[in-house]
């Protein structure tokens, strides 16, 4: 389960819309011809989203003509706009819908007659009536199932299509012939075209269920195309103007007004305004952004006017860069689908076998070759190679999809399932525990008042996270004017500067001891302080050489950081932390937190030893960090979960990213994935029970070909149904 490098992120790849595929034993056929082509390094096809993603160096083109050939339609999707892929869907979804529209319509003479038989009452068509609809099903909406048999047969495969052309063709075959040759009177003589008839129109509204719900579990890929505007208003020499978004290009300058969404990624050059990232990194709350802040294209601008400066366009932006991670990860296959592969592809010659048994076996019995066909009709027409190969993309469909919807992107089908594997979470400190963001703690010395006010005018130019947190400190305590500062002069380990003519120094203590300053008077505060984990800073006096005072730096662990080790514990799943501080400021993290393993004072190499060993100790290892320091230790885990906001790492190196830093996201994707994994195995489990329980009924004479072909369009709708529930998963802290 380790993860991939980024490296093989970046791997040649191409993405195929497939048409014509109805079963696992298309997937096998369409994967085999594909991976015959020089150059395919692999191919995955999921039958669920009708696309087949290769990687490799083969030509485009090659690649098309290889799925036409054994039968099957295929074209190219275009990468930057997988918006398109929706349409294609609703498209298959109409037509799907049209054709079970148009049966039912034309079998219902047949469901009315079955229903007057039920009360005594002969109320079926007469023969002629019957050779009529049935042809027109038969041959008309059901001719799909000939050319895909056709087509499977002279590539040497058995499909499903080419169970149902069979099992209908021999019910319709058996009527023709008890009507143009009967053997006994009309009256008496019981015809099937009803059976051929209805069991198309059974399967038919199973395909269209099946593209209803296909279309509903990718509807995460167009809600993200949706936040694409189509135009943009650029500024140029303070003119304005209205453009099609495809002309914008880095560096243009934007404005966007309130309730507008923003059209690019990029960075705020003046306003600011709140604005709603909910749909890109699933946070609920408005943020609060201002002058050179980055925005994300696809967010929205709840109240403000923004001039924002284009940093990236077209497939490079954040909200194309998700489409396109998700896209892949719902193409994805995941482990526990090879298996089922392997038995699909005995699946149809087995039924084949089944059903040929089936009819010898009444023969023999001597309950006459009419029975024997229709029995063995059932046979084949209850077998749902469907639902199997439907169980395990459709769950990875709507897991991905409601992932994202949330804030997590799972990478693939690999890292769905692994996540469900977990067993202990380890987790990097700064940044994902904690904020990443210092602040004070305690101002220390004769009066703290003065010594915060000095030590904020001397930080008052610096960018210095530390700097920030004294200005902050120093606002939140109403000091909104600072003493003057001159002659600044920037030192190892600090920076003096002259206040009311005295010089001051801020800084370490090697800084202090460099300038002959003792630590006396505050030494033993300060060592407590140490001992605890905070970061000191010291005030001096440079010209009397004695210090005044000291700040006390902590980096506070984030507000959700508890109940995320909370949510992990209750799972089951055990908490460690790795960080390179000090032991004292881990372990006050630590404590506060609930985490009673850490590893202090360790390198970013040496994490990955940590969890080496601590993989070498039995436990399936996830990682948890920042996607940048922390790399090595994402790759050695069993999986990596970069914590952040959609970086650069965290896209193309996680197993998981979080696209926002909370750390109960973490929790959240263990416990979506359990819920996957156990609704493919569910899904798995129906798919096999309609198939055991299903043939050997119809083979003993237990299931008419009505009931059989109603059981096996019921098997793949219930299995896309049963994964359709995960559309309505959320977590827990959200519900």
């Amino acid at each position: 389960m380790n993860q991939p490098s980024s490296a093989s992120f970046h791997t040649p790849s191409v993405s195929l819309a497939i048409d014509g595929m109805t079963c696992a034993s298309c997937v096998a056929r369409v994967e085999k011809a594909l991976l015959s082509i020089p150059g395919v390094t692999s191919a995955t096809v999921n039958l669920a989203t009708k696309s087949a993603r290769i990687e490799g160096n083969a030509i485009p083109e090659s690649l098309v003509n290889a799925v036409d050939d054994i039968g099957y339609g295929a074209s190219l999707i275009d990468e930057s706009n997988r918006v398109g892929e929706s349409k294609r869907t609703a498209e298959r979804e109409k037509k799907a819908r049209v054709a079970a529209l148009l049966a039912f319509v034309i079998v219902s003479p047949f469901m009315f007659g079955m229903t007057g038989m039920l009360f005594g009452v002969d109320a079926m068509p007469p023969p002629e009536a019957q050779f009529v609809l049935a042809t027109l099903v038969q041959f008309g909406l059901g001719w799909r199932f000939y050319k895909s048999a056709w087509k499977a047969l002279r590539s040497g495969i058995a499909t499903m299509d080419l169970l149902v052309a069979l099992g209908t063709s021999a019910a319709y075959g058996i009527s023709l012939y008890l009507w143009l040759r009967p053997s006994r009177p009309m009256s008496m003589m019981h015809l099937y075209f009803e059976s051929s008839s209805i069991v198309i129109a059974f399967i038919l509204l199973g395909k269209w269920l099946e593209e209803r719900a296909t279309a509903e579990t990718a509807s995460a890929i167009a809600a993200l195309g949706r936040l694409r505007p189509a135009s943009a208003r650029k500024i140029d020499n303070g003119i304005e103007t209205d453009v099609a978004l495809d002309t914008i290009r880095v560096g243009d300058f934007v404005l966007v007004r309130a309730g507008e969404t923003i059209p690019v990624d990029g960075v705020i050059r003046d306003g600011a305004a709140s604005i709603d990232e909910s749909m890109v990194t699933g946070e609920s709350l408005p943020v609060t952004k201002g002058k050179e802040a980055a925005v994300i294209g696809g967010t929205t601008n709840l109240d403000g006017r923004l001039i924002i400066e284009t940093r990236a366009i077209g497939a490079e932006t954040m909200l194309s860069r998700i489409i396109r991670l998700v896209a892949n990860a719902q193409a994805s296959k995941a482990p526990v689908q090879a298996l089922v592969d392997r038995m699909s592809a005995i699946f149809v010659p087995a039924v084949l076998v089944i059903a040929a048994a089936t009819g010898i076996g009444w023969i023999v019995y001597g309950a006459g070759y009419e029975a024997a066909l229709i029995n063995a009709v059932s046979v084949l027409v209850i077998a749902c190679p469907c639902a199997l190969g439907l169980a395990t993309p459709t769950a990875i469909l709507a897991g991905t999809g409601v992932a994202a919807k949330h804030g997590l992107l799972i990478r693939d089908a690999s890292a769905l399932e692994g996540a469900a594997q977990i067993t202990l979470i380890a987790f990097d400190k700064t940044g994902t525990l904690t904020t990443g963001q210092p602040i004070i703690m305690a101002v220390e010395g004769g009066d703290p008042s003065t010594v915060l006010a000095i030590a904020a005018a001397l930080e008052s130019g610096s960018s210095h996270p530390l700097a920030r947190a004294i200005r902050d400190e120093a606002q939140l305590r109403g000091m909104a004017a600072l003493p003057t500062v001159s002659g600044f002069e920037l030192i190892s380990g600090g920076i003096i500067g002259t206040v009311s003519g005295e010089r001051f120094l801020l800084g370490n203590a090697t800084a202090l001891l460099h300038l002959g300053i003792d630590l006396k008077g505050m030494k033993a505060r300060a060592d407590v302080l140490n001992s605890e984990g905070y970061g000191l800073s010291y005030l001096a006096d440079t010209d009397r050489k004695r210090l005044i005072g000291l700040l006390a730096f902590a980096d506070p662990a984030r507000d959700t950081s508890a109940a995320a080790i909370r949510m992990l514990k209750n799972m089951g799943i055990a908490s460690v932390m790795l960080t390179g501080d000090s032991k004292g400021a881990a372990e006050r993290i630590a404590d506060g937190l609930g985490i009673r393993e850490i590893y202090a004072e360790v390198t970013p190499e040496g994490k990955s030893d940590i969890i080496a060993a601590l993989k070498a100790n039995g436990s399936v290892v996830g990682m948890v960090g920042d996607g940048v320091n922390d790399a090595p230790a994402l790759a050695t885990a069993d999986l990596g979960i970069a914590m952040g906001s959609g970086t650069d790492v965290a896209l193309e190196t996680a197993g998981i990213a979080l696209m926002r830093p909370d750390p109960r996201l973490a929790a959240a994707a263990i416990a979506l994935a359990r819920r996957a994994v156990f609704t493919i195995r569910s899904g798995l489990f129906w798919a096999f029970a309609y198939n055991i329980v299903g043939i050997p009924l119809a083979a003993f004479g237990y299931l008419s070909p009505v009931f059989a072909g109603a059981a096996m369009a019921l098997s793949s709708v219930s299995v896309v149904m049963n994964a359709l529930t995960l559309k309505l998963w959320r977590p827990k802290f959200l519900s």
